[in-house]
């Protein structure tokens, strides 16, 4: 119901089968069919999701105040957040979590779709209608839309019993969808989880290996480090460039430098957490690497990995020839904030580092079918699609490797 054709929900980019992602390289949103891997778009105006899905694992724990990847959404204080509306975002959101989800509904490309489109349902995408700047208008039109729900009255009155029904605004429906986020994806099981509390067993004598090396001479820990593997700061590791770009500069993204505008932040992506990171591939910012050890590879000698990056292995949308030009594939090697030394490491360390990475995936994660509701209140479709996707992407350890 959240997006304004109806053919797009939270679940089309984040979805529990496919490690709270898509698999997908870069997201098809507005104008696709079908879910995970085997979304493909249906109509003539193809515009894909210039990066790569996040996914939405442990989001609940402390120092996760920082989203996107460019950092768009910041939370400075308690209640205060850098965001994309600047002061039209409404009072009383809880977190960092709550305020990302106010955005995905405006963008026309994710969610909310184009002036003169139709919903699946025939009916005029009002959604769209709206102009662009006009945020606050989305938010109130797609609380009014969720409000001439039954089930979500019912569900919006136990979740605020102290709020009449006409005082809600969509910041109480993004509360609710942090909520669940946090409550139904955060996982503290993983095998490096239970070898810190003292289980010497639960990590291979690999995984121990590589744990080593990544929190010693490998130097992963740099920017892989606290207990979400990351530092939440922003680098320019030289990703080679794929896909649409963002903004006024594609092909090219600029990442953290369209927020902040300095020259150091050229090319610059937040440091992704680790936690799960073996089931939430492709990987990197816009879904480049289709295996994790790619993307471990790409550390040891960017600038050869880039060189020798195979642009076949994309889809044929990933491949238009506009985007795949030598200057706008090594574009982020050329800016003065690449910053990343190369690394030599064997095979085995390689190996090693991987096994690691493994242990940092909790047994949970793998096989989230549990969350996955038969229906949902507002009578779109549900269950068959989603049983299509479990059926073609089974969540398992040859599927991981």
């Amino acid at each position: 119901l959240l997006g304004g054709n109806k053919d797009t929900a939270c679940v089309t980019c984040h979805h529990p089968l496919v490690g709270t992602g898509d698999g997908l390289s870069l997201s098809i949103g507005v104008g696709g069919q079908g879910l995970a891997p085997e979304r493909a778009f249906v109509s003539e105006r193809q515009v894909l999701v210039p990066r790569n899905a996040p996914p939405v694992f442990n989001l609940g724990l402390a120092g996760m105040d920082t989203m996107f990847w460019d950092g768009r959404i910041q939370q400075t204080t308690p209640n205060e957040f850098l965001n994309p509306a600047d002061d039209y975002l409404p009072a009383g959101l809880e977190n960092a979590v709550a305020v990302q989800a106010m955005f995905p509904i405006t963008s026309r490309d994710e969610m909310r779709g184009q002036h003169g489109d139709y919903a699946v349902d025939d009916k005029h995408n009002v959604l769209a209608s709206i102009g662009d700047h006009d945020m606050p208008l989305m938010w109130d039109t797609m609380m009014q839309m969720l409000l001439t729900v039954p089930e979500y009255q019912q569900l919006f009155q136990a979740a605020y019993p102290n709020t009449p029904l006409a005082e809600l605004g969509f910041a109480d429906a993004a509360n609710a969808i942090a909520a669940y986020e946090m409550a139904t994806f955060t996982f503290l099981d993983s095998p490096w989880d239970r070898y810190l509390q003292g289980d010497a067993s639960a990590l291979s004598p690999e995984a121990r290996r590589g744990a080593m090396l990544f929190f010693g001479e490998a130097g992963c820990a740099q920017c892989h480090s606290g207990p979400l593997l990351t530092d939440m700061q922003f680098h320019n590791i030289g990703v080679p460039q794929v896909g649409p770009g963002k903004g006024e500069e594609a092909p090219l993204d600029y990442g953290r430098s369209r927020e902040t505008e300095n020259e150091s932040d050229l090319f610059a992506f937040r440091t992704p957490p680790l936690r799960n990171v073996s089931i939430t591939g492709p990987w990197m910012h816009n879904g480049v690497y289709l295996t994790l050890e790619d993307a471990v590879r790409h550390h040891l000698n960017p600038v050869q990995t880039v060189a020798d990056y195979d642009y076949s292995q994309l889809t044929d949308l990933m491949q238009a020839d506009d985007w795949a030009g030598t200057a706008v594939r090594t574009a982020a090697l050329s800016a003065p904030s690449f910053a990343l030394t190369p690394t030599n490491l064997s095979d085995a360390d390689v190996a090693a580092i991987l096994a690691f990475l493994d242990s940092l995936t909790s047994p949970t994660a793998r096989d989230l079918s549990f969350t996955i509701p038969n229906s949902v209140p507002s009578g779109l479709p549900v269950g068959g699609a989603i049983q299509a996707v479990a059926a073609q992407i089974p969540v398992s350890e040859e599927q991981i490797a």
